[in-house]
């Protein structure tokens, strides 16, 4: 079935906007209230000040750049550090109705799957957080609507412009790669065929591979460490989401009751309703990716990008039942969408309380106290080491205000970082009170501070090789 251009339904541009404003009003109110960095914000400015580069170990260089960006026009301000994930955030939701829009749903479906991108907890929790995974929704929306547009109106232009965003989309988080391949397998298995003999969709690829090609570049030149993630990320499945069929469950939760419940009627569906079958590659799609990331022990969130896709199939048909008569359950509507805004409302509390903690910024400060407590000639030989890249991250961040010098890691992408200069001969370790995993690189080593906020700081000195050599055996993907 597809939906011609004269009997599509109008575009419900007012009940969007104003659930579009009051996820932005909130946001940014949630930005506001949590003025401390968020871990993995801290790292994505950590890299766009100090180490912006085409790639990283374990992201693409998007994010950091934002970030860098933001902080050279607003130095120091979290807030404006935020700007960005908020639009993204925003945008996902107006993307999510524009999907609806096009398969043929009415206002009150597009509104529908509006309030369920919305009310998605996860995206309630971080979309704030200037991160890969709060910008990576709106681009996998973003694909969705071009090819259920294609499919509308046939018009090349929509499948050469899909290229352009995976590329863009690849720049943010590698995972979208995944995503277009599984779809394109979809549409080769149940349709629609047609697309795959458009020459402007292969012309289109070739363009998203050019846009990304500086950061593959950058990955083959240091061994790909991206794909070595996904053995780490797997690792970390079971002490930090509790292993994989905690996962299997978490994906649906993230989501939220209204977009998984729309997301699973839309799925069924998509087998039982020939009229849907132009759409059966998005069934195929979140299926073969839910079983993979449920599988492999990926994090919940690496399906929130799909919900609000497959939610706009479950409007569309509820739709049609209710254009037949069929109200039965219209009922169940509202608690559904009273539970997830509920939720939702929770998750943004949990994102502000998150961010309130000034334990990085404490963590600094003592690392500060017990550098300065160094003569000053041993200063310019001392390294600041931070045993995790969360650590040596803060560090950076708060830099400038506690006067500190550089930091190190060698973990994650820091560990791709450059080492130590030659002058180095002294390093402190600022770790978790696990100094053992460095300790046989040093000839000596003892603690000097004791345990703050969980964290101890270490004097280890005498390196036993040249940092060249010693770098990349201590360098782990690990969190550490």
């Amino acid at each position: 079935m597809t939906t011609s251009t004269t009997d599509i339904a109008p575009l419900a541009w007012r009940p969007v906007a104003v659930i579009t404003a009051i996820v932005g009003v909130l946001q940014l109110g949630a930005a506001i209230a949590g003025r401390g960095y968020w871990f993995d914000e801290v790292y994505m400015l950590a890299i766009g000040r100090s180490h912006l580069d085409w790639g990283s170990a374990d992201q693409p260089p998007l994010t950091p750049a934002l970030a860098a960006l933001s902080d050279t026009l607003f130095e120091n301000s979290v807030v404006a550090l935020r700007i960005p994930a908020i639009l993204a955030t925003m945008g996902a939701v107006v993307v999510a109705a524009l999907i609806a829009h096009e398969m043929g749903g009415d206002g009150r479906a597009q509104t529908l799957v509006a309030a369920a991108q919305a009310s998605a907890p996860w995206a309630a929790v971080s979309g704030h957080w200037l991160t890969p995974y709060a910008l990576e929704p709106v681009g996998w929306l973003l694909l969705v609507w071009l090819l259920v547009r294609w499919i509308r109106v046939r018009d090349d232009r929509l499948v050469l412009a899909l290229g352009v965003v995976a590329g863009l989309a690849a720049m943010t988080k590698f995972q979208v790669v995944f995503f277009c391949a599984i779809m394109l397998t979809g549409v080769a298995t149940v349709g629609p065929r047609a697309l795959l003999r458009r020459p402007l969709l292969w012309a289109g690829a070739a363009v998203g591979l050019l846009i990304c090609a500086p950061t593959l570049w950058w990955q083959a030149q240091h061994g790909w460490p991206q794909l070595k993630m996904a053995e780490v990320v797997a690792a970390e499945a079971e002490p930090l989401y509790g292993g994989r069929a905690s996962i299997a469950v978490l994906l649906f939760v993230f989501a939220g009751p209204a977009a998984a419940g729309l997301a699973l009627y839309g799925l069924l569906s998509l087998v039982r309703d020939r009229a849907l079958r132009d759409y059966r590659f998005l069934g195929v799609t979140f299926v073969a990716l839910y079983a993979a990331f449920a599988a492999t022990g990926g994090r919940p969130y690496y399906l929130c990008g799909l919900f609000g896709a497959l939610a706009a199939v479950g409007a569309l048909s509820l739709q049609r039942r209710r254009e037949a008569g069929l109200t039965r359950w219209r009922w169940a509507v509202w608690p559904v969408y009273l539970i997830s805004a509920a939720l939702a409302l929770g998750g943004l509390y949990l994102g502000v309380d998150l961010t309130r903690s000034d334990d990085g910024e404490r963590i600094v400060q003592r690392t500060a106290e017990v550098y300065r407590s160094l003569p000053a000639e041993q200063r310019g030989r001392t390294a600041l080491i931070g045993e995790s890249y969360i650590v040596a991250a803060y560090i950076d961040a708060y830099s400038t205000e506690y006067d500190l010098p550089a930091a190190f890691s060698p973990a994650r992408s820091y560990g791709y970082f450059p080492a130590p200069g030659p002058e180095i001969d002294t390093v402190l370790v600022i770790g978790d009170n696990r100094p053992d995993r460095l300790r046989p690189y040093f000839t000596e080593s003892r603690k000097i501070d004791g345990p703050e906020d969980q964290i101890d700081v270490w004097l280890m000195s005498g390196p036993t090789e040249g940092w060249d050599t010693l770098w990349p055996k201590m360098r782990t993907l690990e969190v550490v």
